[in-house]
Formats: C-alpha cells, sequence, structure tokens
C-alpha cells in the first residue's frame, strides 16, 4: 500500500518506520508542509491509499475534511477532536471512505478496557472508582482520550462516574491506572506502555483492514478482527 502518514512526531514516525518494515511505501507531511491542510489536494493524494493522521487537535478537522473531499481512506490516532464525531460520520459516509480512529491504538489498551468493564462491577458492591493518568509533559489534553473512554467504561456499567487525576511530566509514554477502593480493600488496575511502538503497530495494522472498507469505525470495535 501507499501511506501517508501526517505528522512526523514521536508517534508519527515510529508509524511510518513501522510501515515501512511492513514493506509499505510511505510518505511524511509535517505540520510545516501542511499548515491548514494546504498539501492535501486531490492532485497530491493521487495514488495514496491510506493516511493516517497522528498530528494535532488544531489540524486534525481541517486534515480530515480535505481527505474525504479527495476521497481517502483515513487511520485517525489524534485526539481532542471527539465533539465532532457525529459531523465526522456523516461526512464519511458522504464520502464513501473508509475511516478509522480510536483513542488508543494498543492492543493492550484494548484489553486492559475489556478487563476495566468487567472490574466495574465492584462499584456495585461498594467500591469507589478512580482513574490515574499520567504522560508526557507535551501532551496537549487532558485527561487523555484513553482515560475518558475509561470513565465511559466504569459508567456503563456501574452508574457511577469516576473521577479523573491527570499528570503530565518528563517523557512519560502513557499510564493508566483504574483504582477501586472499599474500606475492607483495593483494587489496581494500570496499564503502562513502554514506548509507542505497540500505538504504531496497532495503526498501520489498522490501515491495511480499513484500506478494504467502507465506513466509519472504532478501533476498539474491530481490533479483534485484524
Amino acid at each position: 500500500m501507499r501511506l501517508l502518514v501526517l505528522g512526523k512526531g514521536k508517534t508519527g514516525s515510529l508509524v511510518a518506520q513501522v510501515a515501512q518494515q511492513r514493506r509499505h511505501h510511505v510518505e511524511v507531511l509535517t505540520g510545516a508542509d501542511n499548515a491548514n491542510a494546504c498539501a492535501l489536494t486531490p492532485g497530491r493524494l493521487q495514488g495514496i491509499d491510506v493516511v493516517v493522521d497522528f498530528t494535532g487537535p488544531q489540524a486534525v478537522l481541517a486534515n480530515i475534511a480535505a481527505c474525504l473531499r479527495a476521497r481517502k481512506h483515513m487511520v485517525v490516532g489524534t485526539t481532542g477532536w471527539h465533539d465532532s464525531l457525529s459531523e465526522v460520520r456523516r461526512d464519511v459516509a458522504a464520502a464513501g471512505t473508509g475511516f478509522l480512529y480510536a483513542v488508543n491504538f494498543s492492543i493492550g489498551v484494548n484489553l486492559f478496557l475489556e478487563a476495566a468493564r468487567a472490574a466495574a462491577e465492584a462499584v456495585k458492591q461498594g467500591y469507589l472508582p478512580q482513574i490515574f493518568e499520567r504522560h508526557h509533559a507535551q501532551k496537549k489534553d487532558a485527561p487523555s482520550g484513553t482515560a475518558l473512554v475509561l470513565r465511559e467504561v466504569v459508567r456503563t456499567v456501574s452508574s457511577e462516574t469516576p473521577e479523573i487525576i491527570s499528570f503530565r511530566e518528563g517523557d512519560v509514554v502513557g499510564m493508566h491506572e483504574l483504582v477501586f477502593d472499599s474500606i475492607n480493600d483495593r483494587i489496581y488496575l494500570c496499564h503502562d506502555a513502554k514506548s509507542r511502538r505497540g500505538f504504531a503497530e496497532g495503526a498501520v495494522r489498522g490501515a491495511e483492514w480499513v484500506a478494504l472498507r467502507k465506513g466509519f469505525f472504532c478501533f476498539r470495535d474491530v481490533w479483534r478482527e485484524l
């Protein structure tokens, strides 16, 4: 496949590397190359199979709009834009393309969310839930998208909305802790990313998957099919 990666930050660069290792042809556009989606013209996108976005909340919606105008499949790992999900879903349907997004493309995180769904039953037994998340100091959104999904998992199961406590420090890749506390004991669930490679591998595998499909998909609903 021919992939165009938007963003040359730590995760975007690793996505490009993993895609090359999986024998895809990869091109990269930096933020400077693509201010206000100016580089994403139909001519520039001709021949591209999937566009992978790991930019930032300030850029992602313009990138999505430009790619859909050119009727290109997309994988979006950028967070901070999900208030616009319904509008993007509508535009994807109109364009007739494939679109896959995630707050986290790590298989491990998605397994963690499944464990959290089971553990949230503890709230019905009197446990108090809390979420702690830690990321690198440069991460712009807080709470993280993964923490917000984790909160929704607990709320859906238990009708209780746990507090989220966020930390931004150093070069922490990403740690999420779900704690259930009672007067008798405490339950901990934790996912601690050792590197960004898990995110990158999931995004590339997602691109391989969505290139053959049309529709609007969330990674947590399809990762078992990869």
